[in-house]
């Protein structure tokens, strides 16, 4: 019997689900074992104390690794971008599937576009990278708190509490909850968060059966453009919470090669510009045969050059 660690959130349900789904497929039991995280307790903490005073990183996982470490699961699947980068090493991501549209998404109940929202337009978001780049595009709008799993803040906006959210795309599919979405925005407009899209499988680092059997849901392309960003994003000292976006992906039609873009925005990118929304922003293709990590570290390493400030 295989035992998989899931947060309660709907949404974090339906990828446990998905992935003991294809576990039974390959002939294994599996049950779902439910662990509430001290970010599931904080629903009415704004992101930034969470991340000022109780320390952000791992607010979704915690709790969960703790059940990993004692061994009352065999398994945790986590939303990638939830993950911090500095994995204990006690665990493993023994699998990375294949991820699924990382973009962001703007929902509305009344319009069709991010350009279609009027002056002054409120946008409800917890998310300092989403608002940094938004406002680069539409220094006008203003921002509206919106915590909670993903109905609850559509809930909210369709309510009235804002004329539109940002959500990840992804999520909304694996949820069917796309009624709303009106716009995907593309990297070079909104970049989205290291890993967004993407599932994690952490496992003990010693558990060579559980290795083993995960091992076939491990997709090779998609954990080299995680791995890229994620590799960035801890060389630039963030975490899931910090302003910072940066997109992987393999170049069609050229085998072998990857674009990998970075954003850094806010605070972070103030020392480098000096107007009223600061955004640093670092584009690049490779060729094939550079790892992973050493493309994630070229990249940070361009974006502190340009004036970026790395996050302690």
């Amino acid at each position: 019997m295989m035992r998989i660690g899931s947060r309660g959130s709907q949404l974090a349900l339906w990828q446990a689900n998905h992935i003991a789904a294809r576990l039974r497929t390959l002939g294994h039991e599996v049950t779902i074992e439910i662990i509430r995280t001290t970010g599931d307790a904080l629903q009415h903490v704004t992101f930034a104390k969470v991340s000022t005073e109780l320390g952000g990183k791992g607010i979704f996982t915690k709790e969960i690794e703790e059940a990993l470490r004692e061994g009352r699961i065999d398994l945790a699947v986590h939303s990638l971008k939830d993950l911090p980068t500095d994995l204990d090493p006690a665990f493993t991501l023994a699998a990375i599937p294949e991820r699924v549209d990382p973009r962001d998404a703007l929902l509305s109940a009344r319009y069709t576009s991010l350009a279609s929202l009027p002056h002054g337009a409120c946008v409800g978001t917890s998310s300092e990278r989403r608002r940094a780049q938004l406002l680069v595009h539409r220094s006008d709008l203003r921002f509206q708190e919106f915590r909670g799993n993903v109905d609850t803040r559509i809930r909210k906006m369709v309510e009235g509490q804002a004329d539109a959210i940002i959500l990840a795309s992804a999520g909304l599919e694996r949820l069917g909850l796309t009624e709303y979405r009106r716009e995907c925005l593309a990297p070079e407009i909104l970049c989205p968060a290291a890993g967004q899209g993407a599932l994690a499988i952490e496992t003990r680092a010693d558990d060579a059966e559980t290795l083993a059997i995960l091992a076939s849901l491990d997709h090779s392309a998609t954990r080299y453009a995680v791995t890229a960003e994620r590799t960035a994003l801890a060389s630039l000292g963030g975490g899931c919470q910090v302003p910072i976006g940066i997109h992987c992906a393999p170049v069609p039609g050229a085998d072998g090669a990857y674009a990998i873009q970075g954003v850094v925005a806010g605070a972070a990118a103030k020392a480098a510009s000096s107007a009223a929304h600061p955004v640093i922003r670092v584009a690049f293709e490779h060729q094939q045969g550079l790892s992973p990590q050493a493309l994630g570290r070229q990249l940070a390493e361009e974006l502190l050059r340009q004036g970026a400030q790395p996050f302690a």
